[in-house]
């Protein structure tokens, strides 16, 4: 009787687990649920191009300092190149 009961147990928690999955598979797939899903991953993808292009900035002024070529008070980055 005891193992019967226990089994009965296992049961109800597996099917309550079950619905509780379809649940949020069910709303995941809404159309909501998708809109969700496409804005977090584009903020991911705005957030690592705005730290891509702050590392590639802060690099430009490391090297530019580095060969010398950064001019206090002028716009480095619309300076004019000259070559022979």
């Amino acid at each position: 009787m005891v193992k019967k009961i226990f089994w009965v147990g296992i049961g109800i928690g597996i099917g309550a687990l079950a619905v509780r999955k379809l649940g949020e598979v069910r709303n995941a797939a809404s159309t909501e649920g998708l809109n969700r899903a496409v804005a977090r991953i584009v903020d991911g993808l705005a957030d690592t191009a705005d730290a891509f292009r702050e590392g590639m900035t802060g690099r430009e002024v490391e090297l530019r300092a580095a060969l010398g070529l950064s001019d206090a008070g002028q716009d480095t980055a619309h300076a004019p190149t000259h070559r022979r």
